[in-house]
Order: structure tokens, then C-alpha cells, then sequence
């Protein structure tokens, strides 16, 4: 059967349980995924030459890890080619891209040294994300926006204001909304003195961050929280409670990465309690393996859970998703390519979920009839509609994508020392 058959089969069977998947197809296709561009160079940057700091580690050597800017955007092109629909490209601060000879600190950066990432967008028809970058660096050694230390603290409040227009820099250069988040390593390895100090002045130097006058509607600044880090294993500034608080209090956004959190807790049971009380909000997608260890996304329960509530909740256009994981022990772009894509199948297989009568059988308290339900979609022939999606939009179907990352890792990727 050609794709096309295939995918006539598939429309009958969910059109039998009310699911429309012409019309799956077309949200799926308007929703973009900011794709982080970490994944290709280990989190390494291009504007130092230290070690990854800030309770950050990667793992592995996998070779072919890109070392100039000119490398990881070919690296991004390959891997864009075999993901379906148009996306967006997140970036932190440290990959600016400097002229010869030039050397600019992080609290001096401009657009124009973002200038080249902006070309290599609107030749795709991308948008961008930022990041401030508030590790790597000499002066995040202990502590940044919540430095005791005043000269550093006001050092970090310049680069996070600095990271705000560059981000309006990107909205009107490319029309389409910067999504810019903000996460701080700040945190102690062992039992603070002061819980309250450090959140005190993390909380100021916000203030003093978006005290700069930025368009609203084309810049949302985020705020991320996390439970801890390598070498902050007891203490951390930008707690859920701190980072919450703080963005319903200031008009901003809050973003939950899924591997910030306790382990037994799960970011698709606070989709739901976040847009109550929220306009928007933002997620960073990956998955920790007993902690935060970014591995590349799978379509597993959790990535299934996280996209169904924000479909089933209506909030496709209420949820900035972004991916979020780097592993060296593999071939980067390929963990690129997986990853993405189960973001986008985990959304398709939300979107071909008959919500309405899900809900009406838990209202009437049918559970029985509920978990039957649920359990014979798992098998319906979703597989069919990815496959018609991808080749519709011109993305290979099934595995035929990776002869195209297998024969750029013999001919270039392998190739670099």
C-alpha cells in the first residue's frame, strides 16, 4: 500500500470515533518547536574556551562534535531537513558570533553580533529563542544574579538587559514573537545559612532587568526554575515556588523543564493548574533518567501526558513547547532529529485522542469504559497519519531519514578531529 492508502485506512478508523485527522494534520503543522541548538556542540559555545559550568555536565565523545558556528548551522540544516513543518531555533547567548579579533563580554553583547543567525534564519523561514547564559563563565563561579557580590551581580543584570533587546532584535528582524528565558545555576552544595538572602536580590535583579523598556508582545521573558544541579545539590535560588511566584507577580512567564523537578514528579500534571491562573507558559522537553540528565526525548508516557494536556486543554497556542537535551555519546544530529520528532508525534498522537468523549466518560464517572478506551487508541493506526504528515510536508517517513545522517557522519562529521 502506498502512503496514501495507508492513510485513507487511518482517516476511516478515526473518523469511527469522531477524530478528524485532516484537521489533526493542520494544527499539527502550525505548531513550531524551538530547537535548541546546544544538542550539536555539547553546550560549549563560541564564546570561551572553558569548561561547562553551572551544574551542567555532558557525557560522552562521540565524534563530530561542530566547533565553529559555520559547522553546527550545517549540522542544524541536515537536521532540519528531516524534521517536518517550520520551527524556530533556540539559542543562548554564548553562541554570539564575534568578529576577527573581537572580544566582547557577555554584558556587552549586541544584535549584530547575532546578525549571521538571523540570516541563517530567514533563509529558512525560522524564528529564534533566546537564552541569556548565566554559566561558563569566570564571573558565575559561585553565584550570579544572586550574587553578595555587587559588582558581579550588576555584571549579570547588564547581560540579562542586554539579552532582552537582542531579543526584540530577532522578533522584528524575523516577525514572529522571541521567546527568552531565563535560568540561573545559583545554589549551594550543602545546608545554607540564608534561603531568603540570595532569593532577595535574584528577585531585585529582575526587577532591574525588566525595568528596560522592551515590547511585550514581541519579547516574552520567561522564568525557569530548577531542583538542583551538580554541586548544588542542597540549595537552589530559582526554586518552583520562587520562580512561580515571581513571574505571576511581574507579568512574565513561567517555563517548566520536565527534568527540573523530583523525580516522582511529573510537569503534565501542572500543564493544567498552570493555565487556570496563566495566559501562557512555556516548556522545555526532555528526559531526565533518575535526575536531570537531559537524554534525547522519546515518545514515552511522559511526553505523551505533557502534549495531551496542553491539547486537550485548547492551549496549543498558549504553550511555547522547546526541545532541551545533549548527549555526546551519540551521533548528535540524529539525537537531534529523534528527539524533535517525538515532541511532534507525541502532539499528533494527542491530537488524534477523541478528548471530548474521554472527558464525558470520566464526568459520568464511567471508568471502566474510560481505561478500555484509552487503552485500544495506544494501538490505532497513527503510525499511517505520521507517515502521510512527514512526506506531505517534505520529511522522510519512518527510518528512511537516517541513510541521510548516516552518509553525513561518514562524509563530513567523521572527519573532524
Amino acid at each position: 500500500m502506498t502512503t496514501q492508502e495507508r492513510y485513507a485506512y487511518a482517516k476511516e478508523r478515526y473518523a469511527q470515533i469522531g477524530v478528524d485527522t485532516d484537521k489533526a494534520l493542520e494544527t499539527l503543522k502550525r505548531i513550531p518547536i524551538a530547537i535548541h541548538c546546544w544538542q550539536g556542540d555539547d553546550v560549549v559555545g563560541f564564546d570561551q574556551d572553558g569548561p561547562l559550568t553551572g551544574g551542567i555536565q555532558t557525557t560522552g565523545n562521540y565524534p563530530g562534535r561542530a566547533r565553529t558556528p559555520e559547522e553546527l548551522m550545517a549540522d542544524m540544516d541536515v537536521a532540519l531537513k528531516q524534521i517536518p513543518g517550520k520551527h524556530k531555533i533556540n539559542l543562548h547567548a554564548s553562541y554570539a558570533i564575534f568578529g576577527d579579533g573581537e572580544a566582547v563580554d557577555r554584558d556587552s553583547i549586541e544584535p549584530k553580533h547575532f546578525k549571521k543567525w538571523v540570516d541563517f534564519a530567514k533563509e529558512r523561514g525560522l524564528g529564534i529563542d533566546f537564552n541569556p547564559t548565566f554559566f561558563s563563565h569566570p564571573k558565575a563561579a559561585s553565584y550570579t544574579l544572586s550574587s553578595p557580590d555587587e559588582e558581579i551581580r550588576q555584571f549579570w543584570i547588564r547581560h540579562g538587559q542586554a539579552c532582552i533587546r537582542i531579543s526584540q532584535y530577532f522578533a522584528e528582524e524575523l516577525g514572529q514573537p522571541c521567546v527568552m528565558n531565563i535560568w540561573i545555576p545559583d545554589g549551594m552544595k550543602d545546608v545554607p545559612a540564608d534561603r531568603l538572602g540570595p532569593r532577595k536580590r535574584f528577585a531585585d535583579s529582575l526587577d532591574q532587568i525588566l525595568s528596560i523598556p522592551y515590547d511585550k508582545t514581541k519579547v516574552y521573558v520567561c522564568l525557569e526554575s530548577k531542583v538542583f544541579g551538580i554541586g548544588l545539590e542542597s540549595y537552589t535560588v530559582g526554586s518552583s515556588e520562587f520562580c512561580i511566584n515571581y513571574a505571576a507577580t511581574r507579568g512574565i512567564l513561567s517555563l517548566m523543564d520536565n527534568g527540573h523537578y523530583h523525580p516522582t514528579e511529573v510537569v503534565s500534571d501542572k500543564i493544567p493548574s498552570m493555565l487556570l491562573f496563566s495566559d501562557k507558559i512555556a516548556l522545555h522537553v526532555t528526559r531526565g533518567v533518575r535526575w536531570d540528565s537531559d537524554h534525547v526525548v522519546l515518545l514515552d508516557d511522559e511526553t505523551k501526558e505533557i502534549m495531551k494536556e496542553i491539547v486537550r486543554n485548547d492551549a496549543v497556542d498558549r504553550v511555547f513547547i522547546a526541545t532541551d537535551y545533549f548527549d555526546a555519546s551519540i551521533n548528535r544530529v540524529s539525537a537531534w532529529v529523534v528527539g524533535v520528532r517525538n515532541v511532534q508525534k507525541a502532539l499528533l498522537y494527542a491530537l488524534l485522542q477523541p478528548a471530548e468523549q474521554l472527558k464525558a466518560l470520566q464526568d459520568s464517572q464511567n471508568f471502566t469504559e474510560l481505561m478500555v478506551r484509552q487503552e485500544e487508541l495506544k494501538l490505532y493506526p497513527m503510525g499511517d497519519v505520521w507517515d502521510y504528515f512527514c512526506e506531505s510536508n517534505g520529511a522522510p517517513a519512518d527510518c528512511k531519514w537516517f541513510d541521510t545522517i548516516r552518509k553525513y557522519e561518514d562524509e563530513v562529521l567523521s572527519k573532524r578531529n
